[in-house]
């Protein structure tokens, strides 16, 4: 009978929110919060036999508002991603931080009634009875008879438990467990309906708690190896709304961003302001034309681009600086982007339709770098912090100081130290890194990544000149113009592959361009996917070989060459040895534009489009990591007609648009682009009415808020 009562409930519960849904019509009713979150998991997919999961986008489907500080989202396991997988069937906890990258998922809180244990508190649940949308989660927790329901402001979640009338109204906080190591925690009563307190990890964050209904009593369960708090509440038929305000700094501000932001409010008015505020950002972009899967998969690509960098200052401004003191800059501070993932094309998104947020990220980086060496900030490879300030000051984008962003960056590039660039001692004595040779390296051993390290250094001269240049420093223009050529000393003409060198310049012998490393020569890549990456350069790199038949073969070869089953399972979504579940190689396709190819280019791209952003058995599957919006900004870049091929330069490469019409509003301008005719060959391409020269449109002419025409054929 009480199986029966609680179908009944969850089928009552259901009905009740698809009634009360947001209005159809909005753009937000496109985006499916849940497309990224299965994994790949069949050979035909993955292109080899698995022997464990493979990674997939890592994404979550909680509520969040546009690089906020709270992510309120379930969490089916922990260390796992973005904590969720759509395949798994138990629901743990529903923490209030998320990235999708194996870190963060702070403050589990999870309703529960009658007895539980530390070590099985967990719940069931069915993805027929849960349900997402910009803004906004909900599910069934089979376990416990209770909808769960969460809304979000930038700094503070809502939570609304509604239990079956009678039972005991808990919530369990399991405050030593989060994504990453615990180091210290602490829960205590307030008054009589609110409860604060913290948790350390990598970072500290701060909770201030707020309930609808009275604290009978808090208790500890369990041992001091693994306990939880039970927060008991007096009996009520209403559902149990708790309000949490957090910060990065202390309790008092956690409080004082609850007071501000959502103390006053009901659920359905955070629901309802948090699905306008993701409506005006969706706005910004509008089309016309295309198929509705299309749009379903734009919509929610844009979305999922806007959720990293978050914010980590409070409402008065404070925020918890690189030397662990409260500091107040007068601007919002956020996390460090991760550079390596999202510079190629996510933070040029963020900021064209954000500037304002993209500014005080450079604000905030400027910020950490002089508090922390004196260098830029770098994320896991590379230095493209250069790409990312240089491509915003060169787009227009200022209210941030060159100068000081500019210095940071000229010692990432010159002086050798903890804080910079790894083995940069190397790069400027040779003009390239040197690897170990050695034989029968494992796919997972750490060792230099030097050639990705060489050539996309040499890339990060080149921005870091293009700044140099605006800011009246030529000598040191002149020098890093001259290093960015140094992606040519790793080419290796007798394979067409760049390649290892040891330290007496000679090349690595155990040279298989099939296999994958994580970092031995190539960083998460193989030398097929660590092919044509100048994008300062394109023409001077194509001059490598010997002539347009030569790149074009290759080119041809990447896509066609099979891949030979190897295992890496941060490597998923093959087209031949071409990798679109990573990013080493996103660039690559458009390398058929520079040999007079471009219609080959547009035959991958719209294969990828089609196909690998919707994989998997229940089509919720990316080809690989989303990795904090970056695949899902190459998507929304490529489908609109646009690329940023080189992004630290101001101007996009075009391809043929998935729409009849796309009208983007920008921070400083609006825009248009027209598609006329069907096919993948680019015939011509027009700026308001006037003919461009080759494939490029340079952010200017779009700031001018003209019409771009793509004029396509059949090849």
């Amino acid at each position: 009978m009480k199986k029966y009562i609680d179908s009944v409930f969850a089928l009552m519960l259901t009905a009740i929110i698809a009634g009360c849904s947001p209005d159809s019509g909005k753009l937000a009713d496109y985006v499916n919060p849940f497309l990224g979150t299965a994994t790949l998991r069949d050979a035909a997919d993955l292109h080899y036999t698995p022997t464990r999961r493979a990674w997939g986008a890592e994404v979550f489907p909680g509520a969040s508002l546009p690089n906020a500080m709270v992510q309120v989202s379930p969490v089916t396991m922990f260390h796992s991603g973005a904590g969720y997988q759509y395949e798994d069937t138990v629901i743990f906890a529903f923490t209030h931080t998320n990235k999708g990258h194996w870190n963060l998922c702070h403050v589990p809180i999870l309703p529960v009634t009658g007895e539980i244990s530390p070590e099985r508190y967990y719940s069931a649940f069915s993805h027929q009875n849960e349900s997402a949308h910009p803004g906004y989660y909900r599910v069934y927790l089979e376990r416990y008879g209770i909808n769960a329901e969460m809304t979000s402001t930038l700094r503070c979640a809502f939570h609304k438990y509604t239990y079956r009338k009678g039972d005991e109204r808990k919530l369990m906080l399991d405050l030593s467990q989060s994504n990453e190591r615990v180091r210290d925690w602490n829960l205590r009563q307030v008054n009589e309906n609110t409860f604060s307190g913290f948790q350390q990890t990598g970072e500290k964050i701060y909770f201030y708690a707020v309930a609808g209904h009275n604290i009978q009593s808090i208790d500890s369960l369990g041992s001091e190896r693994k306990k939880i708090m039970l927060v008991n509440y007096a009996g009520q038929d209403e559902p149990l709304e708790l309000k949490i305000g957090f910060s990065f700094v202390s309790i008092e501000n956690a409080r004082e961003n609850l007071e501000k932001e959502m103390i006053r409010k009901s659920f359905a008015q955070v629901r309802r302001e948090a699905g306008e505020t993701w409506e005006t950002l969706l706005s910004k972009i509008r089309l016309t034309g295309g198929a509705e899967k299309q749009k379903k998969t734009f919509y929610s690509c844009l979305y999922r681009s806007f959720l990293w960098p978050a914010l980590r200052s409070d409402v008065n401004g404070d925020y918890t600086d690189a030397r662990r003191e409260t500091a107040n800059g007068g601007f919002r501070y956020y996390t460090d982007p991760s550079f390596w993932d999202d510079y190629r094309n996510k933070l040029v998104l963020l900021g064209m339709l954000s500037p304002d947020v993209a500014v005080d990220v450079i604000h905030s980086i400027t910020d950490r770098g002089e508090k922390r060496g004196g260098y830029m900030p770098t994320f896991f490879h590379g230095d493209h912090a250069s790409v990312f300030v240089a491509g915003s000051y060169l787009r227009g984008l200022r209210g941030f100081d060159p100068e000081r962003a500019y210095k940071l960056l000229l010692k990432n590039a010159t002086v050798p130290g903890r804080g910079g660039r790894p083995y940069l001692d190397e790069y400027i004595e040779r003009g390239w890194i040197a690897e170990k040779d050695t034989v029968n390296v494992p796919i997972w051993d750490e060792y230099k990544a030097a050639v990705t390290k060489t050539v996309e250094y040499a890339y990060d001269d080149y921005a870091t000149a293009l700044l140099a240049k605006e800011l009246g420093d030529e000598a040191n223009y002149k020098m890093l113009m001259e290093r960015a050529g140094n992606y040519k000393n790793l080419f290796d003409p007798s394979t067409g592959f760049w390649r290892g060198r040891i330290a007496d310049g000679s090349w690595i012998r155990d040279f298989n361009p099939y296999f994958p490393y994580y970092a031995y020569m190539y960083r998460e890549a193989n030398a097929w996917e660590s092919l044509f990456f100048a994008p300062h350069d394109p023409e001077g790199m194509i001059a490598l070989y010997p002539g347009h038949k030569a790149v074009e073969l290759k080119l041809d070869s990447l896509f066609t060459e099979p891949w030979r089953g190897y295992e890496a399972h941060n490597m998923t979504g093959f087209i031949g040895n071409y990798c679109h579940g990573n990013q080493p190689d996103h660039s690559v396709p458009y390398t058929y534009y520079f040999i007079d190819r471009q219609e080959k280019a547009q035959f991958y791209l719209d294969s990828i489009m089609n196909h690998y952003y919707s994989m998997g058995r229940e089509g919720l599957a990316l080809a690989g990591m989303d990795d904090a919006g970056e695949m899902s900004a190459w998507y929304v870049f490529n489908a609109i007609g646009l690329y940023t091929y080189s992004p630290a330069d101001p101007k996009y490469i075009v391809t043929a648009p998935l729409f009849d019409r796309v009208d983007v509003s920008m921070g400083d301008g609006h825009f248009t682009i027209v598609k006329k005719n069907s096919g993948r060959k680019i015939s011509s391409i027009t700026y308001d009415g006037q003919k461009k020269d080759g494939y490029f449109v340079s952010h200017d002419d779009l700031k001018k808020g003209k019409e771009l025409v793509i004029s396509l054929e059949q090849p």
